[in-house]
């Protein structure tokens, strides 16, 4: 496809994904700002999205083979690069970089590795399609199967790999009013965010010299913003679990640097047909039971909580299956988040309820990372 093709291309998918009455805002730099109104248009919105500064898709799961039991994180993280008048006309000059995170949770015997690389978007080293999804450094990458609704996951460490294929069981889950999800006070302290809760999984996972066929559940998230805290937050709390009964619920909790949680706080019920409702920061409430100091950089993360849905009369417990799941990234200057799978237990209306889940936890061990 020749340049003009390309520009022509991903102009035509900017007022496709701008949608009826859009409103565009842009910050000092010149990125845009996530306002409402935004209409997402799948499958073109699983693409990434360059207007904004920073973008992510995320994709954590649960994964088994015979009595063997996985936890998994692959990630792609697309952060743009403001222009300036010294910009070069090199072909290695860079407009966004990709970074790439991968993490592995063995429940027995309780092994957690992790693998993270960095790359600038040139001479194709790495890049983030708005034209279609994929998402790519080197030979990893996450996209769309030639069928439009499959996800391809690749992703390969130094003695672990996952090759997964993965398919929606639900339609996409968009978090907040208006395709925005306000995260503190103010115009564009905010992204546009929306999940796949629940995807059937099916591949590859070598782990050291074991090659082993596995299957099981996972959830992709995917946001895009250029301003999400306005500087006021230490840091944040995320919860994914998948149910037995097939719902999914999501929290997160932001934490303020001056103590307590922003009320902008929030999360989403997904019901097993896929609908889906809102839940404000006064209709849940979330409880550390305990803690964890990581060994390798002196953090210490909250470890175990009890979440409750009053509303739902869910009450769950959430365990993590191995303690110490800290991904330390040296490409981002040692950011250092955990990132865990957990077991889940409680009870829905006084009836016995389980699942699995995974907990994103940020700002323990410096500033988070956006």
């Amino acid at each position: 496809m020749t340049r003009a093709a390309r520009l022509a291309c991903a102009l035509a998918f900017s007022l496709v994904t701008l949608g009826a009455g859009a409103r565009v805002r842009l910050d000092s730099d010149g990125f845009r700002l996530a306002v409402p109104p935004y209409a997402f248009q799948f499958p073109h919105d699983h693409a990434a999205h360059p207007g904004f500064r920073t973008e992510w898709w995320y994709y954590t799961g649960h994964l088994s083979a015979g009595e063997r039991t996985f936890g998994y994180e692959v990630t792609f993280f697309r952060v743009a690069l403001p222009v300036t008048a010294r910009d070069s006309t090199s072909a290695w000059r860079a407009r966004h970089v990709i970074f790439r995170h991968l993490a592995l949770t063995e429940d027995r015997p309780g092994r957690f590795r992790s693998d993270e690389r960095a790359e600038r978007q040139a001479l194709e080293l790495a890049g983030a399609d708005s034209t279609r999804y994929l998402v790519w450094l080197g030979d990893d990458y996450a996209g769309l199967e030639p069928d439009r609704s499959t996800h391809r996951v690749v992703a390969r460490g130094d003695d672990f790999s996952l090759d997964l294929r993965l398919l929606p069981l639900k339609p996409p889950v968009i978090h907040g009013r208006d395709g925005v999800s306000q995260k503190s006070a103010g115009e564009g302290n905010a992204s546009h965010y929306y999940s796949l809760t629940r995807l059937a999984t099916r591949g590859r996972l070598v782990s050291g010299r074991d090659t082993l066929a596995v299957e099981g559940l996972s959830w992709m998230d995917h946001e895009f913003s250029s301003n999400q805290m306005g500087g006021t937050h230490a840091g944040w709390d995320w919860f994914s679990v998948h149910l037995d009964d097939g719902r999914d619920l999501m929290l997160y909790q932001l934490r303020l640097k001056r103590g307590g949680t922003d009320p902008f706080s929030s999360g989403t019920l997904v019901e097993p047909d896929g609908r889906s409702r809102a839940l404000p920061r006064e209709a849940f409430g979330v409880q550390a039971s305990g803690t964890w100091k990581s060994p390798r950089t002196g953090a210490r993360y909250p470890s175990g909580w009890r979440v409750r849905v009053p509303g739902e009369s869910l009450e769950l417990t959430l365990a993590p299956t191995v303690a110490g799941q800290e991904l330390v990234v040296e490409s981002m200057r040692g950011l250092a988040y955990w990132e865990g799978r957990v077991r889940v237990s409680g009870t829905s209306r006084g009836r016995p309820i389980s699942g699995e889940g995974y907990v994103e936890l940020t700002g323990y061990a410096g500033p988070p990372p956006f």
